[in-house]
């Protein structure tokens, strides 16, 4: 395999506009590419204030104009991947829109030429069936804002080799991090999640109920947001991240893992309204005024318990470790802390199983939901070795 020093991105919009700055930082060419000149305008737009920021406070050992001047923009992917050494997926979490830019990357770029997926749920096995190399199509899931935060997951599909998982460790260990040292998570195996999403994601299977109940019972999300410690409320963080990538992601785990997973009432009407979060300017909360801010006249719904999401995500992790997804629960703590800045929640429980196993019968009580089941590894506390 050659040095990589030519990337493309396909899909302008944060993460993709995000993946092209930190590329760009670090001197490789970057061609940004989408289906209209509006979305690769747009995501070139945003690279270039970001970089000129940087510029401002010193942080760039190069003009940000010189930095710019590598980066091309393009509608015409065929076209755009014809010198490429690594092209990164950023579009849509949509499998058959995935399928089509894996295939038409892989008639076009050159034979050496990574193809990497930054889906955050899907299969990248299946991606790369799209394919005739399907030893170099891997995933590369990077994290929300991607200059800010450290991790990055490199995933196996079934056929990835280990030449092409290395050379885009080796990548991804070259990207700039605003906010420390980049974390880089090796998955082993190719599962709905992979490490970091696949933890967190039963938590929204309990975030459906209780927005469900609040629906019910009439209970402001300004209320249930007031439930929640920590930078981002519930509600806010949804919106956040977006209505429609919730919802799709709720869609595919309910058919990979469990029906459990099947979006609430709530998400579900949101999703249909077109009430997507921050990004349409409405979804739990109105977005068009900024970010919204904390109202503690609202008063507490006193619905969401920490402990429940704790047990829910300590259970998760030992399922990932069941699989192989990973072999070591410290690396499940540190990929918690690298992508979502949130302190280990393996580690802190090693004495702390058979609590954990009640609450989540609780849970199951509560809400009825049987994926909540306490696996086999947490009751049986071999985890613990598993460092």
């Amino acid at each position: 395999m050659v040095d990589i020093k030519n990337v493309v991105v396909v899909g302008a919009g944060q993460m993709g506009n995000g993946i092209g700055q930190v590329s760009l930082m670090v001197g490789l060419n970057v061609t940004l590419v989408d289906i209209k000149d509006e979305f690769v305008d747009a995501g070139y737009a945003n690279i270039d204030e970001g970089m000129k920021k940087l510029e401002a406070k010193g942080a760039l050992s190069e003009s940000a104009d010189d930095i710019m001047a590598r980066c091309k923009k393009s509608t015409d992917l065929a076209s755009a991947v014809k010198d490429a050494d690594i092209i990164i997926e950023a579009v849509v979490e949509n499998m058959d829109v995935k399928k089509q830019v894996f295939k038409t990357c892989d008639e076009n770029a050159p034979a050496h030429c990574i193809i990497a997926s930054n889906t955050s749920t899907m299969s990248i096995t299946e991606m790369a069936t799209a394919t005739n190399r399907p030893d170099k199509c891997i995933g590369m899931h990077f994290f929300n804002p991607v200059p800010l935060m450290r991790l990055i997951e490199v995933i196996y599909g079934e056929k990835s080799s280990d030449e092409s998982i290395e050379k885009a460790m080796e990548f991804a260990n070259k990207l700039p991090c605003l906010k420390g040292k980049r974390y880089i998570a090796k998955v082993l195996k190719d599962r709905p999640g992979f490490i970091c999403n696949r933890v967190t994601a039963p938590v929204q299977i309990y975030n459906n109920y209780v927005f469900d109940l609040c629906a019910e019972k009439g209970i402001s999300w300004k209320a249930l947001d007031n439930d929640t410690r920590g930078p981002m409320p519930t509600c806010v963080l949804a919106d956040y991240v977006g209505i429609d990538t919730l919802y799709h992601g709720q869609v595919y785990y309910s058919k990979t893992l469990s029906p459990d997973f099947a979006p609430g009432k709530v998400v579900s009407q949101l999703f249909n309204e077109g009430k997507l979060g921050k990004k349409t300017g409405q979804g739990f909360h109105d977005w068009s005024q900024g970010r919204p801010k904390p109202d503690r006249s609202a008063g507490k719904a006193r619905i969401m318990k920490l402990k429940y999401s704790i047990a829910i995500m300590l259970n998760e992790g030992c399922r990932v470790l069941e699989e192989g997804v990973t072999t070591s629960w410290e690396v499940i703590d540190q990929v918690l802390m690298a992508g979502m800045n949130m302190p280990g929640i393996m580690g802190p429980n090693v004495n702390n199983s058979a609590k954990q196993v009640e609450v989540l019968n609780e849970l199951i009580e509560m809400t009825g939901k049987k994926y909540f089941t306490p696996c086999d590894l947490l009751k049986s506390e071999k985890w613990v070795e598993m460092k």
